[in-house]
């Protein structure tokens, strides 16, 4: 919202909610109706198309979206090293809004202006009148009305909303208030209205010029560079008539500088260039990928698990993945096609990136289905994956790495000592939720205490804290004969040379052996032995990255 909003900030359906997109139903319905009933002859195929254009920039938007948000997170080419707030997540969750807007005046054109209908599909001269008409009246209007809104009166009042988004990702380049768009349409309408009215559009020519503007809008609020430096050498004019995402940045970070639109000329004859612009730009294309501090490995749970990572839908990743939405089997050939993708790639990819003061987080993800985790077949190559995954993280320096949802399951790599056990010299700490969970309780149990009971469902965080707590000297109570076997029988598989390269620690052990009664069985560590074989386990855990 802009600091103090003006006539017509807010969209006119914006009551509807989520409900918004019930404006344009009678007219999808009555272009679907009209299609159907009238004679082939004279029915006219524009009309039906409108609605699968939208649909379709729709569908290019939001992979401008997942495009830039994977990039993004990797850190490659990053031109404002910042994140992005959750307040302007929310802000610009409302995207679709223009197309809407386009819609309602894209069927008012088509039903009520003559020359807007049996539009042919490609004309030449209509190609060259819109190329011409953009490149002069429209650059040179939207440059000073772009102008006119940094001053302070419009600024506070409209185009502040745009600009409260610093890191600006490809849909920002939508997120203006409604009067704003309502100037822009008319702009853009310029070269449109000029070819219906001369009768020389055709459908290439609208459905191209708009996908133009969709594509060098959303390029140009990317926050990383991406446009090779090779274009400029072998064309040098280029740089006139076609912006980058590090020139438009430094309009959103400067705010008095680089007002064109699409073609930058109009700041080199009015003065208005950032003269960093070059400068920043070869910097951005040198800046190296992001190497992280931690890193989460996860994995996909389900094909629609997509959707509803950060890449996927800001509406559906913003809520727990419980049940799917009855739309998005509207997206099932998306969803299949995803399916194909990533079992052909195959490899571990960077979804997220998080910043907590000076730690850089990551989410990497496998591209394994939580089906595929639970087949017998697909344990060799998922754990190959994980890994490729770690040894990935230590080649780039992460300091930990932590196993997330099916990645640590203990009858898959035993929770992670496989990877260990395999990669000895691991500098990178490999840890679960186990090890968090453990450290909290072991630090909340009262000084002095020297006997602990275990009641209820003996699970691997049980299992790995009472370990923790018998090298610790206490003792361990467990009510059932199966759960002390499973204590004693890691206790005893412990070898003197695992994981450590045979180095022993000199912890304090205890001589306290096993002792039972008709209501437990105490268990501490039972020998020297066995005492110097935890004292390891818990030495690779602190140390080692071991999982706990």
């Amino acid at each position: 919202m802009a600091a103090t909003p003006g006539f017509l900030t807010n969209w006119p359906w914006k009551p509807l909610g989520s409900f918004k997109y019930v404006v344009l139903v009678p007219w999808v319905v009555k272009s679907v109706y009209d299609f159907m009933t009238m004679d082939v002859k004279t029915r006219d195929s524009t009309t039906i198309l409108i609605f699968l254009f939208l649909l379709t920039r729709m569908l290019h938007n939001q992979i401008w979206i997942s495009f830039s948000r994977y990039k993004t997170a990797k850190g490659q080419n990053r031109i404002v090293d910042k994140n992005i707030e959750l307040e302007q997540v929310d802000r610009e969750r409302n995207w679709d809004d223009q197309i809407i807007l386009n819609g309602l005046l894209y069927y008012l054109i088509n039903y009520y202006l003559e020359g807007a209908q049996h539009l042919p599909i490609w004309r030449l001269d209509g190609v060259i009148i819109v190329i011409v008409l953009h490149v002069g009246p429209v650059e040179f209007l939207y440059y000073w009305f772009h102008r006119a809104l940094h001053h302070h009166f419009l600024y506070n009042r409209y185009h502040s909303h745009h600009h409260s988004s610093i890191v600006t990702e490809p849909i920002t380049s939508v997120i203006h208030p409604f009067a704003e768009h309502i100037v822009y349409f008319a702009l853009f309408a310029i070269p449109l209205m000029t070819v219906i009215l001369c009768d020389k559009a055709s459908m290439a020519t609208l459905a191209g010029y708009l996908m133009y503007i969709d594509v060098m809008n959303n390029m140009g609020h990317c926050n990383f560079e991406f446009i090779p430096k090779s274009l400029f050498v072998m064309f040098p004019p280029l740089k006139y008539i076609m912006y980058t995402p590090t020139y438009h940045s430094l309009h959103h970070t400067q705010f008095r500088t680089n007002y064109s639109l699409f073609m930058p000329f109009y700041d080199y004859i009015y003065g208005t260039m950032d003269k960093s612009t070059d400068m920043l730009y070869e910097k951005s294309l040198k800046q190296k990928e992001e190497s992280p501090h931690v890193v989460h490995l996860t994995h996909l749970t389900t094909p629609e698990a997509i959707y509803h990572m950060r890449l996927g839908f800001a509406s559906l990743a913003s809520k727990p993945h419980i049940s799917s939405k009855w739309y998005l089997w509207i997206l099932s050939p998306i969803t299949f096609l995803s399916m194909l993708i990533t079992r052909v790639y195959g490899k571990t990819f960077v979804i997220e990136r998080n910043v907590f003061k000076d730690l850089i987080l990551q989410t990497w993800t496998i591209p394994k289905y939580r089906t595929q985790y639970l087949m017998q077949g697909q344990r060799q190559t998922i754990n190959g994956l994980i890994e490729d995954a770690i040894l990935d993280a230590e080649a780039k320096g992460v300091k930990v790495l932590t196993l997330g949802l099916l990645n640590q399951r203990e009858e898959f790599n035993n929770s992670g000592e496989l990877f260990i056990r395999r990669n000895p010299k691991l500098k990178v700490k490999l840890v679960d939720g186990c090890s968090l969970v453990i450290t909290v309780v072991v630090n909340n149990i009262p000084r002095g205490t020297t006997q602990v009971v275990f009641r209820g469902n003996f699970n691997k965080i049980a299992c790995y804290l009472a370990l923790v707590l018998c090298q610790k000297g206490i003792q361990v109570a467990v009510s059932r004969e199966k759960d002390y076997e499973t204590l004693k029988s890691k206790l005893n598989s412990v070898d003197d040379h695992d994981m450590v390269g045979g180095r022993r620690t000199n912890q304090r052990r205890t001589n306290e052996g096993i002792k039972r009664n008709h209501n437990h069985s105490l268990l501490s560590i039972p020998s020297k032995e066995s005492a110097q074989r935890l004292c390891l386990l818990h030495h690779t855990i602190n140390a080692h990255s071991q999982i706990s």
